[in-house]
């Protein structure tokens, strides 16, 4: 019974081979001459001149949060898309698939406007 799984084993241990090689290879092989100014905490080039914990504007949260909705919602378009000859093919749901899609298409349109008219993608 556990030959069944042989070929998952020897997979597993190919992927992890692919992985660890590349970093081992690199952290034996690899130069390490580290000084003071490798090991400080910035190494940006300057000295930091504020807190980290500063505040954000909100417009960075805000376009975070709808890229993420439009995101996910246009996700929703590949499963209608696996099953498009499917619903073609069917004369019952052929119109009934068609708007159903226009409808979400037509309601993440509509939103798109909105955020749009209310500025909420205008960067100054």
């Amino acid at each position: 019974m556990l030959e069944v799984y042989f070929p998952v084993l020897v997979f597993i241990l190919f992927a992890a081979a692919f992985g660890l090689i590349p970093i081992v290879a690199g952290w034996v092989l690899g130069p390490s001459k580290p000084d003071a100014e490798k090991l400080s905490p910035f190494e940006c080039g300057f000295e930091p001149f504020e807190d980290a914990r500063i505040k954000f504007d909100v417009r960075y949260y805000l376009l975070a949060i709808l890229f993420i909705l439009f995101d996910l919602e246009i996700a929703f378009l590949f499963p209608w898309a696996t099953i498009l000859r499917e619903i073609a093919a069917s004369e019952s749901i052929r119109l009934f698939g068609f708007f159903e899609m226009i409808v979400f298409l037509g309601i993440l349109l509509l939103g798109y406007v909105y955020v749009w008219k209310k500025g909420a993608l205008d960067w100054e």
